[in-house]
């Protein structure tokens, strides 16, 4: 049984940034990185998704621009569908599915402002760019090209979630009724440089969330650290186990193995193959799990073992660690 997070977030812990660097091996930095900034990390800040987003995911790349997308994990569905759009004088064309990294970022921001305004009216540009800035991400050039396809990509398709109850049959399933996520907005502009040299009318201002869809994250969100979606952002598997986890560990009872035929099912798409998939999966299962500090996953050689843990909260970073190691995890985690 081994540590998910092949322990470096212990490390951290105990011996601080700097002595844990020396007593890694060098393959192992990228996740030292990460736990040390989400460890370092005071402001608290919180996001959130659905949960039936945190079961179920959009493809990792991208796929035909007239391919649904259809994710059944346990009882649960998600079926998504490519919607059409009319861009100037051309004839009307199929966006395609959304996918990747960019996606689920915007999905996340667009969840977060819903569940913390208590609104499915959300508004956009100062506030999405002050949000990308903390996420790390550039509001120009090829990441400005890419929020904007997966912004279009969002608004136009339609997304549903069916559950098949305990003993039903497939007739009996319950799907949410929404045909869209976005009922209005959501449709980046070209950026206009003014002359200050800021780029501005990158977004629309306001965006609106489907009735039903806003309905069932109200009901179901699950809370998320800004500061591990920060050091996954480049990485739609990563972000996918990250979700699952926060929504998953914090409802456990008692461990729970996970064999890796399920977890091929569930993350492995574009995975012919479990040889193929699993040391892919392994690699972001350690950068996820070094993201939740309190995450308790081991890896064993037929499955992983998930053990209930707690939701993150400020306080528990100094749990075991004093407040002059925990100035200096956040110091050094900056400089790295």
């Amino acid at each position: 049984m081994a540590d998910a997070a092949k322990g470096v977030r212990q490390l951290v812990l105990l011996h601080g940034h700097a002595e844990a660097r020396r007593m890694i091996a060098p393959s192992d930095l990228p996740l030292l990185k990460i736990a040390s900034e989400v460890l370092g990390d005071e402001s608290g800040q919180k996001g959130y998704s659905y949960s039936g987003l945190c079961l179920t995911s959009l493809p990792h790349r991208k796929l035909a621009d007239d391919q649904a997308w259809v994710r059944t994990v346990g009882p649960l569905t998600l079926i998504i569908e490519p919607g059409r759009i009319k861009i100037g004088d051309e004839p009307p064309k199929m966006m395609g599915v959304p996918h990747g990294a960019r996606a689920r970022l915007i999905l996340i921001y667009l969840q977060t402002q819903a569940v913390q305004t208590n609104s499915r009216d959300i508004g956009l540009g100062r506030s999405m760019r002050a949000w990308m800035g903390k996420m790390g991400l550039a509001s120009g050039g090829e990441t400005a090209a890419a929020l904007k396809e997966q912004a279009r990509r969002i608004a136009t398709c339609s997304m549903r979630f069916s559950w098949k109850t305990p003993g039903s049959v497939p007739s009996n399933s319950t799907m949410m009724s929404n045909e869209r996520i976005i009922k209005s907005g959501l449709f980046f502009h070209d950026a206009i440089t003014s002359e200050d040299g800021r780029q501005d009318n990158l977004f629309e201002d306001r965006v609106i969330l489907d009735s039903d869809f806003f309905e069932q994250l109200k009901r179901h969100p699950v809370p998320l650290q800004d500061a591990a979606i920060r050091q996954l952002k480049d990485s739609s598997t990563a972000l996918d186990i990250y979700v699952w986890l926060a929504y998953r560990l914090h409802h456990l009872d008692q461990r729970t193995a996970i064999g890796w035929r399920d977890l091929h099912q569930q993350f492995g798409a574009g995975y012919k193959n479990l040889f193929q998939f699993k040391p892919r999966f392994l690699q972001c299962l350690s950068e996820a799990v070094s993201a939740y500090p309190e995450a308790r996953v081991d890896v064993e050689e037929s499955h992983i073992m998930l053990h209930p843990s707690p939701r993150r909260s400020r306080s528990s970073d100094s749990e075991g660690i004093c407040d002059g190691r925990r100035r200096s995890i956040t110091r050094l985690s900056r400089s790295f």
